[in-house]
């Protein structure tokens, strides 16, 4: 009976980091919408979502969550539980410098549109091939893909 219960609070934290990837892919797509975009904070979110996402696949497979923002270093960490994460190599070096540029008041205050689109294709690949990578009974509930732009009021 506790495995039992051991195994949902397990499956409960890796859904919990998969939300919170899926909400930071969302909150950077908003950011960069409309008349008056935040790129600078977007790209930030681009980063985290592939950081909580290789960080929900390594809960999943029983591994220590390690405290750091260098999300190639983290897909090194998931590799040996399926080597279809090698894809994430280049994207996760793509989308790690975000997680602090533009993040302080330096000479350049955001990144150009193009800078943010590729961070964010980035990060929707990543958290596509985390998502796939992962049991189905795993996965939270909504789309497994939140890269579809918002509607436009």
């Amino acid at each position: 009976m506790a495995e039992s219960s051991t195994d949902e609070l397990k499956l409960d934290l890796v859904r919990r980091w998969l939300i919170k990837a899926q909400h930071d892919l969302a909150t950077a797509i908003k950011l960069a919408s409309g008349p008056d975009p935040y790129l600078d904070t977007a790209i930030y979110h681009c980063q985290q979502a592939a950081e909580k996402s290789v960080k929900g696949f390594l809960a999943f497979h029983n591994q220590r969550v390690v405290r750091t923002h260098d999300v190639r270093y983290l897909v090194t960490l998931a590799i040996p539980f399926d080597d279809s994460l090698t894809k994430c190599l280049g994207p996760g070096e793509r989308v790690t410098p975000y997680a602090t540029a533009y993040r302080y008041p330096d000479e350049i205050l955001g990144p150009a549109r193009e800078e943010f689109e590729q961070a964010l294709a980035a990060a929707d690949e990543i958290c596509t091939l985390v998502l796939s990578a992962l049991p189905g009974g795993v996965l939270p509930a909504g789309p497994e893909s939140s890269s579809e732009a918002p509607p436009q009021d």
